[in-house]
């Protein structure tokens, strides 16, 4: 795929972004590396917090640089289309201005929403008919849209349009959506071909992987689009319902075909213990909800287990959030001040546990990175999975 701009009539080309393997480990798969972008480096494995509305909920972005140490975060094209729409991105000079944000950013396609509004849409050969969840109004993404949408959005890494078929799905479901994304993909290709880069930065374009769980669909989805040669790859379609298990199948299954020297995202996954399995499988980058939404919740996730703040066995528990002070920030916030916001209603205590949380899984998949450097994330690995998913 061509990455290009016009400047006063001339059209330049635009090398591919950067992805450099760095280390792999020898008792897994697992891997670290950095992605050049020009907002700046990521290095993998990676977490990245989901700043779905071009806010992460809670967290200032102030925070997300300075304390979170954040190297990239996620807008997503369906909702930010909505609310504010690309006429305001546009006007601000895109998403990175109009947020404040001079760092990465990723932007899904809205196929997700594709799977997330399945009762009020229709899936053609051309695009998806859907209404909007603010005030109903009938709306149409095509392959073609959803290009023509993130390049008003800016972000450095866009995603191919895609369905993201339910779980669980028919075989032949699932083989007619994966040839569709597969088609939809060099839609995707031919309108960037087509059309220039906006606000001086190149932008680079993650296909899917698509199957569902059946493994002969999820290779075929894979090889075709490593055949593409985009500067990175995205799995898709995973952790909408299906066992851990089938999951980690699938993740290693795929990983095996992608091209080792490209980077590879596992989307919306998922838990500390899901994340760290799927590093072993070869994955480098990911996404979730769940340090923020479960934070506003009361669950904070920590280095020994999981901790849901509101059980009054906390109460007069005035020792940090986590013994690990690596892990985080808000070291002069107990267990029992914590508690007692959430008691009292204080958005402080939501606020304290989305920083938290984000804070611990950048430490997570920080240390993964350090122990593939060291040798010994096997072991390491091991040891923590076990640990983060205890319930304290």
């Amino acid at each position: 795929m061509k990455l290009w701009i016009r400047i006063e009539g001339i059209k330049l080309i635009f090398a591919p972004m950067n992805f450099t393997l760095q280390n792999t480990d020898s008792k897994s798969k697992a891997r670290s590396g950095i992605f050049k972008t020009e907002h700046g480096e990521i290095k993998t494995p990676i977490f990245m917090p989901v700043g779905t509305v071009a806010s992460v909920k809670a967290v200032h972005q102030r925070e997300l640089k300075e304390d979170i140490k954040a190297q990239i975060i996620l807008g997503n094209t369906y909702h930010l289309y909505l609310r504010p729409g690309t006429n305001i991105l546009e006007k601000a000079g895109g998403l990175h201005k109009f947020m404040g944000w001079d760092k990465p950013i990723l932007t899904d396609s809205g196929g997700y929403q594709v799977y997330s509004l399945s009762g009020t849409n229709k899936i053609t050969e051309e695009g998806v008919a859907f209404k909007s969840h603010i005030d109903g109004s009938k709306h149409f993404f095509s392959p073609e849209k959803s290009m023509e949408i993130q390049r008003s959005i800016g972000a450095d890494i866009i995603m191919a349009f895609d369905e993201c078929p339910p779980y669980p799905s028919t075989y032949e479901y699932a083989r007619n959506s994966m040839e569709m994304t597969h088609r939809w993909l060099q839609r995707c290709i031919t309108w960037l071909d087509e059309n220039p880069e906006r606000y001086g930065h190149k932008q680079s374009l993650f296909p899917i992987v698509q199957g569902s769980t059946f493994k002969d669909l999820r290779t075929k989805s894979a090889e075709t689009i490593a055949s593409f040669d985009c500067e990175g790859y995205a799995i898709g379609g995973l952790s909408v319902g299906e066992p851990h298990d089938e999951m980690y199948a699938t993740s290693e299954l795929v990983c095996d075909i992608l091209p080792k020297d490209k980077p590879r995202y596992l989307m919306g996954v998922g838990t500390p213990a899901n994340i760290l399995e799927n590093i072993a499988l070869g994955v480098d980058m990911f996404d979730c909800v769940m340090p923020t939404r479960n934070g506003r919740n009361g669950m904070i996730f920590t280095s020994e287990g999981i901790i849901n703040i509101k059980n009054k066995k906390w109460e007069d528990d005035f020792s940090p959030l986590d013994p690990n002070s690596s892990c985080y920030v808000d070291q002069d916030y107990s267990k029992a001040y914590v508690r007692h916001l959430f008691a009292a209603n204080e958005y402080l205590g939501r606020q304290i546990a989305s920083i938290h949380n984000l804070s611990f899984y950048i430490w997570l998949t920080g240390e993964a990175r350090l122990h593939i450097e060291k040798g010994d994330f096997a072991e390491w690995k091991s040891e923590m999975v076990e640990k983060v998913q205890r319930r304290l």
